[in-house]
């Protein structure tokens, strides 16, 4: 299979579907639900030595054993803001009037500027379906819609852009400041592969299905062509575990992909990166000697696995958006590992970067031609070129759409994500997202899903920018100033500080009405672009990574909200300047240090502090320390020689000196291997229990670590030991 590289494109696929849209779940499996102190998991040790770590999180941290456990409290870095003091959503101006002003891309790309693939937004999604999770099902608090605004250009029959309020935490929000719940764990601990209960996992695991996930295979269960299983697979869908399901799915929820996170099939690009690492943890099952029971083969496996993604994360993801953490000191009990609000709710939602389209290209003889046939029905491009194939899926046919994934097969879409640049991270939001998110069409015309010709096609407008910007309302963020504080940074004093640009003025042009031009539909037209090279380019061209519009971002902001005192978090994190060598802005930057340093430096079990990984890796010759390209190779029909070593930036791209295969950011080494008969590395702190060689019950904690970070961080021990493991 061939893989080309690309920079352009159409459209743009989903980061993080954290709006509030409905969905419909499948009945909850049965079986027995995991004990909190349990934390859904055996309690026997991994080869009678090892201490297996909890499915929920919980006894991560001996000392508060619900620290970045599932079902906690999202924790606060700054103070909460609500109207009352209590939980009512402050005012502020209209969110889909601010889209349209500041979010709206007007179909124009605009792509990296630093050259990182699609992997930014795919893996960012799958990292985020791993450590946070709010409780949607909340009140219904519909954003007002205003079909007669001048710059609407959607139709929209349901009168609002529908938003409902996340569950208030027990407790909270009544006599004191409402909080919401997690109700994923805080960790990177491959919870969207293996699920937080006994009850998912006994499901997901090959064999009997009667609660106790113990007695199962060591292999995750899949279909015969190596995906994911289907909710009717063990014949009695009603059985399976809760999936989210929504548009194209609706129609058939037992035909949703099962898998540890409840929201596996709400991107196809997501689905596949689910599906990669179901297979990574059976091809590391099938590696393991015989002598090892099935038991032990799913708990080394799962191992191996969470140190895997912990690896990408820290070597390749976040280097490739510009984010480097202090060198990694080891484990710190007093760190609080919880995911932040202030990340969850503004930093993390990065939509901006989610490109239109998946396109690759890959030899024609690997479809049937009723396969091409059936892609194109739904709307699919497909261009033959003799022997290859072009196929390219718009954005839109790519949710709640697990059939498209086994349809392209993976490897395909492993090369498509790989070698298309991802969209400028910036205030824009493409339509399909900030418009039509999980809208079906209402016309079969696959030009209808894409471009100008958009709002003919669609009857409804769900808007992820306006859900993101009010979500900070509903959760009580600071505004951007406030944020900015609460995590040491000093405020801005104006406009043009935000953003960069050279004023905050609307421009005297006889195409804008005076006194009205935030109104003006002219404000948004784009007047100059620059390719990567810095080089002026056009719209056709599709290779922009700069853009100039009529009006500057500064300028509506003022129009918008007045004073710089007033501007929402979110729209103000998107609006920033980006720092030297990154994707993102100041604050961006700042809230994505906190919690990806708080997630390692707070997990007991973190890869550089497992003495698992390297037993493993000594006994059974695994290695956990692989690249994303590693892992695709080992798992698809893409061989190794046909990927970039680093699959998160376009070779040749710009700032290539940082990030693995660069020169790694975390370049702290592992605990070092001890000779072979010891089998074990010796502890020079808390870490994974071992049987043979007990670490420390309590570990002094690290003040050069936790004074890096806010004072919100910092943990109080209760008094608990290590369980033991045996």
């Amino acid at each position: 299979m061939r893989l080309t590289l690309r920079r352009s494109g159409m459209r743009r696929s989903l980061l993080t579907a954290l709006a509030a849209v409905s969905v419909v779940s499948l009945v909850v499996a049965n079986g027995n639900s995991a004990l909190a102190e349990d934390g859904g998991v055996s309690d026997a040790p991994i080869l009678g030595i090892w201490e297996a770590q909890s499915l929920n999180g919980v006894n991560n941290n001996p000392d508060v054993p619900s620290a970045g456990s599932a079902n906690t409290k999202y924790l606060r870095i700054g103070p909460a803001r609500y109207a009352d003091g209590r939980s009512q959503m402050v005012s502020g101006p209209n969110a889909r009037s601010v889209s349209n002003r500041i979010f709206n891309d007007i179909h124009v790309n605009v792509f990296s500027e630093r050259g990182v693939t699609q992997w930014s937004n795919v893996w960012g999604q799958f990292v985020d379906h791993n450590i946070g999770h709010r409780d949607e099902a909340g009140t219904a608090a519909d954003i007002p819609f205003n079909a007669n605004d001048p710059m609407e250009s959607f139709r929209n029959t349901l009168g609002v852009v529908p938003f409902n309020r996340s569950v208030p935490a027990p407790g909270t929000g009544v006599n004191n400041t409402r909080q919401q719940l997690n109700t994923e764990t805080s960790f990177l601990d491959a919870e969207a592969v293996y699920g937080p209960s006994d009850s998912r996992l006994d499901w997901l695991r090959a064999g009997s299905v009667d609660g106790n996930p113990d007695n199962n295979s060591g292999s995750l269960l899949m279909t015969s062509g190596n995906y994911l299983p289907r909710a009717d697979q063990r014949g009695k869908p009603s059985a399976a575990p809760i999936m989210a399901v929504d548009g194209r799915l609706l129609s058939t929820p037992t035909k949703a992909v099962v898998a540890g996170d409840v929201r596996a099939n709400e991107q196809a690009l997501l689905t596949s990166v689910q599906t990669l690492f179901a297979r990574e943890h059976n091809r590391i099952v099938a590696a393991l000697p015989s002598s090892v029971s099935q038991q032990d083969k799913f708990q080394i496996a799962r191992a191996v696995v969470i140190a895997e993604i912990q690896y990408i994360t820290y070597n390749e993801f976040l280097p490739a958006m510009g984010v480097s953490l202090p060198a990694y000191q080891g484990y710190d009990p007093s760190v609080d590992p919880s995911t932040a609000h202030e990340f969850a709710t503004v930093g993390y939602r990065a939509h901006s970067i989610i490109h239109g389209e998946m396109e690759t290209d890959t030899n024609i003889s690997r479809y049937s031609q009723a396969t091409l046939d059936a892609l194109k029905a739904q709307g699919v491009e497909v261009v033959p070129n003799g022997a290859d194939v072009t196929i390219a899926v718009p954005d839109n046919l790519l949710f709640f759409n697990p059939n498209i994934v086994e349809q392209i097969q993976l490897g395909p879409i492993m090369a498509g994500i790989t070698g298309e640049s991802g969209y400028r991270n910036d205030e824009t939001i493409d339509n399909q997202l900030r418009s039509i998110l999980f809208r079906v069409p209402t016309s079969s015309n696959p030009d209808c899903l894409d471009g100008p010709t958009m709002p003919q096609c669609f009857s409804g407008v769900v808007d992820l920018g306006a859900i993101d910007l009010q979500r900070g309302r509903d959760h009580g963020m600071p505004l951007y100033n406030q944020m900015r504080n609460a995590y040491g940074l000093a405020s801005k004093n104006s406009f043009t500080a935000i953003t960069g640009e050279s004023t905050d003025a609307f421009p005297s042009d006889p195409l804008l009405t005076p006194g009205k031009e935030v109104d003006d539909p002219n404000c948004l037209d784009v007047i100059a672009l620059f390719d990567i090279n810095g080089n002026p380019t056009t719209i056709e061209a599709d290779n922009a990574t700069r853009v100039v519009r009529r009006c500057t971002v500064a300028a509506r902001l003022k129009a918008i909200y007045g004073s710089v005192s007033n501007v929402d978090a979110f729209t103000g994190m998107m609006a920033e300047k980006h720092l030297p060598g990154s994707e993102l802005g100041e604050l961006q930057t700042a809230t994505w240090k906190d919690q990806f340093g708080a997630a390692r430096d707070g997990d007991r079990f973190f890869y550089l502090n497992d003495p698992l990984q390297s037993f493993v890796r000594n006994n059974f010759g695994i290695d956990s320390r692989r690249t994303l390209a590693q892992v695709i190779a080992a798992n698809t029909d893409l061989p190794a020689n046909q990927l970039p070593a680093n699959v998160f930036r376009l070779p040749g791209a710009p700032n290539m000196g940082q990030g693995f295969g660069e020169g790694l950011v975390d370049a702290a080494p592992e605990p070092a291997p001890v000779a072979p008969a010891a089998e074990a590395v010796a502890a020079t702190g808390q870490t994974r229990h071992d049987n043979r060689n007990p670490s420390p019950a309590r570990q002094t904690p690290n003040p050069a670590i936790i004074a890096g970070y806010p004072s919100a961080r910092q943990l109080h021990r209760r008094g608990r030991r290590c369980r033991a493991s045996g």
